[in-house]
């Protein structure tokens, strides 16, 4: 793997970030080694609701976990922490566990190294979203934006957004690659439910990753579901660890 674990969560922080300052400025800082607070910027009126916060953590002990989110988080947040593969999480779930945090969840965090990606045939039309007017036919059918009509200019583009058509106009797919730390983050991969098991997401993947060969990136990053899973691994995906996400105890 041409990648570092290290290497692969600076992806993952500079690309969630970046998806989620859409609607406004979403920041990533260091709060110490190995760790980081990503966090809404100020707001311009106090009335303004804040999001949640995240702090990213790796290669520390969940009582120096605890003591971070204490002193270097706001009033909520949440910790994801990432393992990398082969390490045991037992240690880890008992720490958490005493110290009354509740996991959420768990993800598969991947990469790809761009070598020796597969071919596949389209089963319907993959295209790149190049136009105001696509993204927003895109933006309609999933019900939120996936691209921005502004980032379609920028030269470098921040990102590359695909969709796969049904009769060559109706997204039934879609997947983006945010350009993040000299690497791609694989952004919303999905495929409507009446259309799996057809090809569809594997023709989605197949043209960001070759798309992101073309860019000049080291490899592509993403996290993953338990379903999801099974399709980065055919595409050529490696498990690089798992990311367990917290809820700190109240008050």
């Amino acid at each position: 793997m041409s990648i570092d674990f290290g290497h692969a969560i600076r992806v993952f922080i500079e690309g969630f970030t970046f998806t989620k300052s859409w609607t406004h400025p979403y920041l990533h800082e260091s709060v110490g080694q190995n760790a980081w607070r990503l966090h809404d910027a100020a707001r311009s009126r106090n009335r303004e609701a804040y999001r949640s916060e995240e702090l990213i953590v790796f290669d520390r002990s969940p009582e120096e976990v605890d003591t971070l989110g204490r002193t270097a988080m706001g009033s909520r947040y949440r910790v994801c922490f990432l393992l990398p593969e082969g390490e045991s999480d037992t240690e880890l779930r008992a720490a958490f566990k005493k110290l009354k945090y509740r996991l959420m969840t768990t993800e598969g965090f991947f990469a790809h190294d761009l070598q020796n990606i597969p071919t596949a045939l389209e089963p319907v039309p993959v295209v790149r979203v190049t136009t105001p007017d696509q993204a927003e036919i895109l933006a309609n059918a999933a019900l939120r934006r996936q691209i921005l009509p502004e980032h379609l200019s920028m030269d470098p583009p921040p990102m590359h957004q695909y969709m796969a058509l049904e009769d060559e106009q109706y997204p039934i797919g879609w997947v983006g690659s945010v350009s993040a730390a000299g690497c791609g983050w694989c952004h919303s991969m999905f495929v409507m439910e009446a259309q799996r098991r057809k090809g569809i997401g594997r023709s989605l993947m197949i043209r960001m990753l070759q798309d992101d060969v073309a860019a000049g990136h080291q490899a592509n990053v993403l996290l993953a579901s338990h379903t999801g899973a099974k399709l980065y691994d055919a595409v050529g995906y490696q498990r690089l660890g798992t990311l367990y996400m917290y809820v700190p105890p109240r008050g």
